[in-house]
């Protein structure tokens, strides 16, 4: 297992593993023929980025059995995915900002990410699963009164890909496995959203094949896997968590 990080140190950045309280300094491409270069940078005197920048942002809607059964949604066979402007994508640390003059409700969803580390095309599940390069928290912050704005067209794209609504990160953890672990969301340090990843509909290599049937994914593209029950408004003021165990915390307040 391995957790890579991107970070700010100075006027560069750089990427590399996090080892105790420390990063081994890569150079190369992290998806292929990464090498650590010999330098151990103190994490301590680095600004940790969101750990990828996708070129695809996917999100998954209704992918959780308890918070369909709540909300009274049929199981879908396939999964439901939108496109999250990539450029909404933030790391830790980093305030979640709703748009000017935006006064509605916004949403932290604290949810598994995918990152994907090779090109991928009409794959079947062990093609997908072998084209997941690791893991990362995702928070798929909405603004719910942009969504349903228009009644005759749902916004998800707007709603879901202002800037800085793609908080992501702390790091990628590769050699995890999804199905035991669970994802925690606190705001101001009470826990609001936890939930077993062990309840999805659609499984990680399945979401991965689905998806690759319909458009080419690319080393750095992320998916993130959908949210369970317990997803509320965030107030201005509070720090909104995601975390999971292996990959860590991902942190950031809310500012409007």
């Amino acid at each position: 297992m391995a957790l890579w990080v991107r970070f700010a140190h100075g006027d560069r950045q750089g990427f590399g593993t996090l080892e105790d309280e420390s990063i081994a300094v890569h150079a190369g491409n992290m998806f292929e023929g990464a090498a650590p270069t010999g330098e151990s940078l103190p994490l301590a005197d680095a600004r940790l980025l969101a750990p990828v920048r996708p070129g695809a942002f996917i999100g998954l809607w209704n992918n959780f059995h308890e918070a369909a059964q709540k909300q009274g949604n049929a199981i879908p066979e396939g999964p439901l995915w939108f496109l999250k402007n990539s450029r909404s994508v933030i790391g830790p640390g980093e305030a979640i900002r709703p748009p000017a003059g935006y006064t509605g409700k916004v949403l932290y969803e604290g949810e598994l990410g995918l990152v994907i580390g090779r090109t991928v095309s009409n794959a079947d599940e062990a093609e997908a699963a072998a084209a997941i390069f690791g893991l990362t928290c995702v928070n798929d912050v909405t603004a719910l009164d942009l969504l349903f704005a228009d009644a005759s067209f749902p916004q998800w794209a707007r709603a879901k890909g202002c800037d800085s609504f793609g908080p992501v990160g702390p790091a990628i953890a590769t050699g995890l496995d999804w199905s035991a672990l669970r994802v925690k969301v606190a705001l101001n340090g009470r826990v609001r959203q936890d939930y077993p990843l062990n309840d999805m509909i659609l499984p990680p290599a399945r979401i991965v094949s689905l998806i690759s049937q319909e458009m080419t994914l690319q080393p750095g593209d992320v998916i993130a896997c959908g949210t369970s029950v317990g997803a509320l408004p965030m107030r201005p003021g509070m720090t909104v968590e995601v975390t999971i165990e292996g990959i860590g915390t991902l942190s950031n307040p809310y500012a409007p």
